[in-house]
């Protein structure tokens, strides 16, 4: 926990905008990230409350209140639907507003420093979120074990971390078709990522303190 809230500290120093993602079925226990950003001041900060397409006008004004409340020093609390693509287009625009103009960092024809496998996982993890709800998605970590290319064929093998059996039988589901689905649609979107043809196996492991275990946070990125 203590490696995960020090990537978070680390993150808002270094920001030009913050954008502070919760939902209408939060549960309000970010106390200690809420006091940082409380604490905030030369940053613009931006709450952006998602999944207002699941609760009616009152729950989400309520929801709206609860956090200009919470962070009065916030620049602006946004109502927002990801899946519907309500508010989105809006906090882009916001984004690059406060994005301050500079030399590029990287050559134009460098579009990242990240390694493929770290853009396999997210495509993994991302379709995670789409097809699970609430917090299940939250408890997850993917990590990717091997990654081989040979000139026609990328063959990827993904490791979905869970913090409890129940949380595995979910992530996997009735007769395997959950995992089948994420998986499917990973390797669709790898396939159009890499251009190429992919290979993909996804195994669902359970590992009770990913959170707090130094060694498996390093992995998966948080140092």
């Amino acid at each position: 926990h203590n490696a995960m809230m020090a990537f978070v500290y680390s993150s808002l120093e270094d920001a030009d905008v913050i954008l502070f993602v919760t939902d209408i079925y939060e549960k309000h226990d970010e106390e200690p990230v809420v006091e940082r950003l409380r604490k905030t001041v030369d940053t613009p900060i931006y709450i952006l409350v998602n999944k207002i397409d699941q609760a009616d006008q009152a729950e989400v004004e309520a929801k709206l209140a609860y956090w200009k409340e919470q962070l009065p020093n916030a620049t602006d609390v946004l109502p927002i639907s990801a899946l519907n693509a309500f508010g989105t287009e809006r906090v882009l625009q916001l984004v690059l507003e406060h994005l301050p103009l500079h030399p590029p960092y990287y050559p134009k024809d460098e579009l990242t420093d990240k390694p493929e496998r770290f853009f396999a996982a997210e495509m993994v993890r991302e379709k995670i979120f789409k097809l699970y709800k609430k917090e299940v998605p939250y408890s997850c970590e993917v990590a990717i074990e091997e990654f081989k290319e040979d000139d026609d064929i990328i063959r990827i093998r993904g490791v979905i971390y869970v913090e409890r059996n129940s949380q595995k039988g979910i992530i996997i589901g009735a007769k395997g078709e959950a995992l089948k689905k994420v998986g499917t649609w990973a390797r669709e979107e790898m396939e159009k990522f890499f251009q190429k043809k992919v290979f993909l196996e996804l195994f669902v492991k359970v590992n009770e303190n990913w959170r707090t275990d130094a060694k498996a946070l390093t992995r998966f990125g948080y140092q």
